[in-house]
């Protein structure tokens, strides 16, 4: 399968903000990564892979080996097709905007 690039843009909650703080930096080192007030990490960046799901799964199992309370909500876009996750489980897929 051919590697496609994903614009990804999620929301991360963790029990350990200053530890996946650390983590996100080493992960995403070229995108936008925002603290929120309440703890919450706002990111958005550019990821290459064969399907959002992997790239999905792979992101998350990587920030929950460092803080096993790892929360994330992520949309993942390919071309004309945005595909929505909480956690592990694809909520949808619809057009992109």
């Amino acid at each position: 399968m051919a590697e496609k690039r994903f614009l990804f843009v999620g929301r991360i909650n963790t029990d350990n903000p200053s530890i996946i703080n650390t983590a996100l930096q080493k992960v995403i080192p070229r995108g936008i990564i925002e603290q929120t007030e309440t703890d919450e990490f706002l990111v958005k960046a550019e990821f290459t892979g064969e399907s959002a799901r992997e790239l999905n799964r792979s992101l998350l199992s990587g920030l929950r080996r460092v803080e096993k309370k790892t929360r994330l909500r992520a949309e993942w876009t390919s071309g004309r097709v945005t595909e929505r996750f909480f956690d592990y489980v694809p909520k949808s897929k619809t057009a992109a905007k």
